[in-house]
């Protein structure tokens, strides 16, 4: 900021003011927003908190009262017996699960995992049993016999039933840790999925359940957006596993009591994420699921599944597919969905192939900084990156930047060895975007100048004695005043006004000191565009609709700017074809790997259009190298319009007088080296006949007709039309603002910097 004017009593002075410091509250208050914005929660943590120490009061009196109903004391708390109506509709849908022959088929024992299918939905109300026929609508009858209406409206909510045909389940096992625990007996819990095809939009239900490994059965209670009381699950499970369930129920209810309590102490809040699933539906459900037998005998499959948890390098059998089928009814809802062989994915399974992809995705990032660097260097001069499209970089970077953040966030959601394998591709991601972003910013600095409007000439100065005007009289200096004592004035006299001193102006704002700021400073600007847009970006993770559309617009602009720059400049972009096509390669692997394949990670259904995504970006790359080829850079547009209008550092130049004492001719001297530019005296020597000037074999070369042999008749021609040859064209370089250069001089010059040595104007390429 620029220091205040002084005062005239300082400037009589000879003196400078005091400079004033600025002032630090402005700065104090930025950074406390800063540390506010980056350190506030809005009291997630704090509401956090209270939220465990409310479970944990919770869980307590839930473990209380299911312990006495378990010792036969007296207790408010009663588990009701299983409804007698769901064993037949679990027979009419084959779901009742029974011992296998374990010589030819067995139930895998572990099932940790995801599953996805499809899903059938049917309306079980009384009404709409009424005008359908089933095979099972009769035994349906029967479970819905006490329903009630009013309440079914009540808890339906807003959810499209009926549109849900996909379903997703995540499941994980825990065997129990107590003594003389039975190996038949496994707790499960997780999520459910129901995927609206028409919105895209998800319904999550939480479950918890129990799985009996002997018949492959699962029963499960689920519920929307809060947890499951456990305590009911023996009301769900057939008579003969009843008191086996009620006995595995209280030591869990224990070990969830001490955890929250060793969370509580160490101060270490979860914050678990709300999806808000109960402002879509209040409808709590049941799982009833079975496990797919497969034809490998129980032996070798537990050999496979304990070679899969623990390797230690033996031959075992190829793994079956992992399968399962069941029932999701809601008696309170009148809602029931079937699914059948929905194929599964084991834990270990998934994190081999987690790590696959971890490794590929990294290979593929590797590939790209390398060819990022040396491109790089290919393109560090300033004749260099005039050519190459800012926007070009900095969507690479914006994507770069995403996937950093993607690759981290998944690397902490897939808790264990995973997330080490995913910290490659992140870390690379992120050094790519630092690089991009820099080289962004590298060439937003080099071709700010073209935007920027021309200097205004600089005013002549003003004489101030015209001619014909009477010079004022120099003014003499004060003759010597004597000190004068004060002399007190006169009574009733009016005193003496006060000098004042100029007041110092106000300082700006910081508002106001910010925004110039941001103004001036380009690389602010770009970084502070970047932090919004990723701020805003890293949202669109957790929608699947977003993601996809950014996908689309991103990978669509990758070299569109690009050929839009090199078409309007009328120059190729300097893009080696290695950077091209490995660029463009890996980037395309990593997309369609999730729009393509049916079994990636994500579980991203495959689009078609991803294809045709794939086709333009290749068709861009295409351009982009037939525009450093001998076709143009305009070679695609009409002939109207791939006429670009370059700048011309060879115009003709009339000769300079002839001077009877200079030896030869000079247009000037040059602006950087200082010596002079002599026109070619080879012009003057050329009278044989047979000899043509340099120009004439210019004009016949390119209109492909011979011209005249009269020697003189170039020469003349060469006279008239100035200093015009093609010898003489490169010997010398006009600048557009009439600065003249040796052409070797401004070549060099231009490798360095791209304005003009002199006025220090933008330059347009040579």
């Amino acid at each position: 900021m620029d220091n205040p004017p002084r005062t005239e009593g300082e400037a009589e002075a000879g003196t400078n003011p005091p400079e004033r410091n600025r002032n630090p509250i402005p700065h104090f208050l930025f950074i406390s927003f800063m540390l506010f914005m980056l350190t506030n929660h809005n009291g997630d943590e704090f509401l956090a908190r209270h939220q465990y120490q409310d479970a944990l009061r919770t869980l307590m009196y839930q473990l209380s009262n299911y312990t006495a109903w378990m010792n036969g004391t007296e207790t408010n708390f009663a588990v009701p017996d299983q409804d007698p109506s769901v064993p037949p509709l679990l027979q009419a849908f084959d779901l009742a699960g029974g011992p296998l022959d374990t010589y030819t088929s067995s139930y895998y024992s572990n099932t940790t995992g995801t599953f996805h299918g499809d899903a059938k939905f049917y309306n079980v109300t009384p009404p709409s049993l009424n005008d359908t026929a089933h095979e099972w609508s009769p035994l349906a009858e029967q479970y819905m016999a006490d329903a009630n209406m009013s309440v079914i409206l009540d808890k339906l909510g807003s959810w499209n039933w009926s549109a849900s045909d996909k379903i997703a389940l995540s499941l994980v096992e825990k065997r129990p840790s107590f003594v003389n625990a039975s190996e038949n007996v496994v707790l499960i819990h997780g999520k459910i999925e129901l995927t609206d095809e028409n919105s895209s939009e998800d319904l999550r239900l939480e479950f918890e359940g129990i799985h009996f490994v002997s018949n492959g059965t699962m029963y499960a209670l689920a519920q929307p957006g809060r947890h499951v009381d456990l305590r009911f699950l023996p009301s769900i499970v057939p008579e003969a596993f009843r008191n086996e369930t009620a006995r595995i129920v209280e030591p869990e209810l224990n070990s969830r009591i001490e955890k929250l309590r060793r969370l509580i102490d160490a101060g270490v809040i979860e914050q678990e994420s709300n999806f808000d699933e109960a402002a879509k539906t209040s409808c709590p459900f049941s799982l009833y699921a079975v496990l797919d037998p497969v034809n490998v005998p129980e032996g070798l499959l537990r050999e496979l599944e304990e070679e899969t948890q623990h390797p230690v390098g033996i031959w075992t059998v190829s793994p079956p597919p992992l399968s399962v089928s069941g029932l999701l009814m809601s008696k309170e809802c009148g809602i029931l969905y079937e699914f059948h062989k929905t194929e599964g994915v084991g834990l270990r399974s998934l994190f081999r192939k987690l790590t696959t992809y971890a490794g590929t995705t990294a290979i593929a990032y590797l590939v790209m900084l390398t060819l990022l660097s040396r491109q790089m260097q290919r393109s560090r001069t300033p004749s260099g990156i005039t050519r190459i499209s800012f926007w070009t970089f900095l969507v690479q970077a914006v994507v770069d930047a995403l996937s950093f953040a993607g690759h981290t966030v998944f690397a902490l959601v897939a808790d264990g060895k995973p997330s080490l394998s995913l910290i490659a591709p992140a870390f690379l991601a992120c050094v790519l975007f630092a690089n991009e972003a820099q080289f962004a910013m590298l060439i937003q600095q080099f071709q700010a100048p073209e935007d920027a409007p021309s200097r205004a000439p600089a005013r002549p100065p003003v004489d101030p004695n015209p001619e014909g005007a009477q010079a004022p009289a120099e003014p003499q200096p004060p003759a010597a005043t004597p000190t004068l004592s004060p002399v007190a004035p006169p009574p009733g006299a009016l005193p003496a006004p006060a000098v004042q001193a100029t007041p110092p102006p106000n300082q700006p704002s910081f508002l106001a000191f910010f925004i110039q700021h941001l103004r001036s400073d380009p690389q602010m600007r770009m970084w502070l565009t970047l932090s919004v847009f990723l701020s805003l970006m890293v949202h669109t993770i957790l929608s699947a609709t977003l993601s996809i559309m950014f996908v689309v617009v991103t990978y669509s602009l990758f070299w569109l700017p690009q050929i839009v720059r090199s078409a309007r400049r009328g120059r190729g972009s300097g893009l080696a074809k290695e950077y091209l096509v490995g660029t463009t390669l890996c980037r395309l692997y990593i997309a369609l790997y999730f729009l393509l394949c049916p079994k990636n990670v994500l579980d991203i259904e495959p689009r078609r259009w991803a294809y045709f995504l794939a086709a333009f970006v290749c068709v861009q790359m295409i351009v982009v190298i037939l525009q450093d080829s001998a076709v143009g850079p305009t070679f695609f547009l009409p002939q109207r319009y791939a006429a670009v209008k370059l700048y011309d550092y060879h115009p003709v130049m009339p000769l300079p007088d002839d001077d009877p004492e200079s030896p030869d001719k000079t247009l000037g001297d040059c602006a950087i080296c200082m010596d002079t530019i002599h026109v070619d005296p080879s012009l003057h020597r050329r009278t044989s006949l047979d000899d043509k000037s340099d120009w004439e074999k210019t004009s016949a070369k390119g209109s492909g007709k011979r011209k005249g042999r009269a020697g003189t008749g170039g020469i003349l021609n060469a006279v008239q039309k100035g200093v015009g040859s093609a010898t003489t064209r490169k010997n010398y370089s006009l600048a557009p603002c009439h600065h003249l250069f040796h052409t070797d001089c401004l070549e060099k010059w231009l490798s360095i910097k791209n304005i003009c040595p002199q006025c220090r104007r933008p330059l347009p390429p040579l």
